[in-house]
């Protein structure tokens, strides 16, 4: 079975004036089904290029990238959108929520371009919301919900498609520790339990050490691509942190 996400010597160059900057430099991975993948590098590495092209988002200057077996570049505009809107699901750090908007209506968003009866809308909603833990949060406007209530918001908008795919750009970067611990938690239970793929970007080590493998990017080339020997584990660290604050011990 072909990987998820196959790229073979990736560039990308831009134009700025006189000057050619090259932002990916011959770039090659591949990210199997199933896997949960950190991209990390400094500012300028090429991390927000790679996820743009790997979103459909942007187009490489050469090099390939296949998508689900799929050769991106030969797909038309209006396939790139289906491919973005059924296939992969969004996040992003600074949530991009409508403000005037429920919840509920914010993660139907996605849904209102695929054709689906209000009735599925809302009942597909919902679940994606119970599957974030915010069911009773539905009628909340994003003012009215912390942060980290905010992107566990933009996740169940992400997932109320059923996307092969999550990619997240610096999805915690906002976000306390603590807080920051419990969107990580729900990716790691969506990646294992579900299945699905994730690839996150993220410009800390503490981060990046919840995923499986991790991609290390500078001045636009892979530098390290490696397994991550003991990913940390989210779920844990809440379950202790509640036994430090409550003083139960042996959970």
């Amino acid at each position: 079975m072909a990987a998820l996400i196959e790229v073979e010597n990736l560039m990308k160059h831009y134009r700025l004036g006189d000057v050619t900057v090259q932002a990916l430099r011959g770039v090659s991975f591949r990210v199997e089904r199933g896997e949960f993948v950190a991209i990390m590098g400094a500012s300028g590495s090429g991390k927000s290029t790679l996820m743009n092209i790997l979103g459909c988002l942007d187009k490489p200057t050469s090099g390939s990238y296949r998508f689900d077996g799929i050769s991106v570049s030969e797909l038309s505009r209006d396939q790139l959108a289906s491919m973005r809107n059924k296939k992969i699901g969004f996040v992003f750090q600074t949530f991009n929520l409508l403000a005037r908007t429920s919840a509920l209506a914010n993660v139907e968003l996605p849904l209102l371009y695929n054709g689906v009866s209000a009735r599925e809308r809302h009942s597909r909603a919902f679940a994606a919301l119970l599957a974030v833990g915010l069911e009773n949060r539905q009628d909340h406007h994003p003012n009215q919900l912390s942060g980290g209530q905010q992107q566990r918001v933009a996740i169940a908008r992400a997932l109320v498609n059923q996307p092969q795919i999550i990619l997240a750009d610096e999805p915690t970067g906002n976000l306390d520790s603590k807080t920051s611990s419990e969107i990580m938690a729900i990716f790691q239970r969506l990646n294992r339990e579900a299945g699905i793929t994730i690839v996150l970007v993220t410009h800390e080590p503490d981060i990046a050490a919840y995923a499986g493998r991790m991609l290390v990017f500078r001045d636009g080339r892979l530098l390290q691509d490696e397994a991550v020997e003991r990913p940390r584990i989210a779920f844990q660290e809440l379950e202790q942190r509640t036994a430090d604050d409550t003083g139960i011990t042996g959970i």
